[in-house]
């Protein structure tokens, strides 16, 4: 002990005044009681204190293992908080890619609605969960979002190529509020008279009324056609090709990417006509077909 060496000093002192009081017989009794008290008191006094440092001592370092254990658990707590994190920016991209299909696929919003929260329960008795548990359980939910993000973005492709290639088949009418004039196949020519095989279908229109593109494509012809008068021919891919003819205008040039709906010329009677109106006709892997199996599949226009 730090207080050992006074200790003994003080033993040794009080040794010698004990045997000073022995050798004088005692005379001053008093003197010797006093000094005998004050020496036990010092003796008592460097007890305390050393006991008192001792304890403050004790509970610095126990401090000092708590103060370190909460740094620890904080360093825990940023970690988890971290993976919550990526987990829940993978939730949120599924919840994404889920409305975008939920729109793609024309499903009903309300069996697909990716905000609500899933029902759950249970009447089982509720444990602390092990860290070990819970860092299972959370690469195991990792797993499961990474296959299930993958698994949608294929479905998401899939679909999103149905949809354009839907989108690339003839679906609408070239012309807004119109009726059929003269339909497709065998007819009197209106011009000469006799025999004549319609390759497409007339439109009724008045000169300048917009002419729309009935599917996504490329022009891949814009000008005079004889017969025809100006015509516009697009390019849908897949074997497809749609053609405008008889129009007053044209506006559109070859090599434009159109969407359905897109206007592309003004209606007229240029060509071999006998009135303004607007001829259509759909080609398929370089044969003509009849229109009337394409059209009516989807509104007039965009959007």
């Amino acid at each position: 002990m730090i207080e050992a060496p006074r200790t003994n000093a003080i033993r040794t002192q009080l040794a010698r005044l004990s045997r000073a009081a022995r050798f004088h017989g005692i005379r001053r009794p008093g003197v010797a009681a006093s000094a005998l008290l004050g020496l036990g008191l010092s003796l008592g006094a460097g007890a305390g204190i050393a006991h008192t440092a001792q304890l403050r001592s004790e509970v610095a370092a126990q401090d000092a293992q708590l103060a370190a254990a909460r740094r620890q658990a904080q360093i825990e707590i940023n970690a988890l908080a971290a993976r919550m994190g990526e987990l829940q920016a993978q939730a949120n991209r599924l919840n994404a890619l889920g409305d975008r299909l939920t729109r793609v696929g024309n499903l009903g919003e309300g069996e697909f609605d990716f905000t609500k929260p899933v029902g759950t329960g249970g009447a089982d008795a509720v444990h602390d969960m092990p860290r070990n548990q819970l860092d299972r359980g959370l690469a195991t939910l990792d797993a499961q979002f990474r296959a299930s993000g993958t698994q949608l973005s294929v479905l998401e492709s899939l679909l999103t190529d149905a949809e354009l290639a839907a989108d690339a088949v003839p679906s609408r009418e070239p012309i807004a509020g119109s009726y059929v004039t003269s339909g497709f196949g065998h007819r009197a020519d209106p011009i000469n008279g006799g025999s004549q095989f319609h390759k497409g279908i007339d439109f009724e229109a008045d000169v300048g009324d917009p002419v729309m593109a009935v599917a996504d494509g490329v022009v891949s012809f814009a000008g005079d056609r004889s017969g025809y008068g100006y015509t516009v021919e697009v390019d849908h891919g897949n074997g497809y090709v749609t053609r405008y003819a008889h129009n007053s205008r044209l506006v559109r040039r070859v090599g434009e990417l159109v969407r359905a709906g897109d206007e592309i010329a003004k209606a007229g009677s240029t060509g071999r006509s006998t009135g303004a109106h607007v001829h259509f006709e759909v080609w398929q892997s370089g044969r003509v077909v009849d229109p009337r199996h394409y059209l009516g599949r989807a509104p007039v226009g965009r959007g």
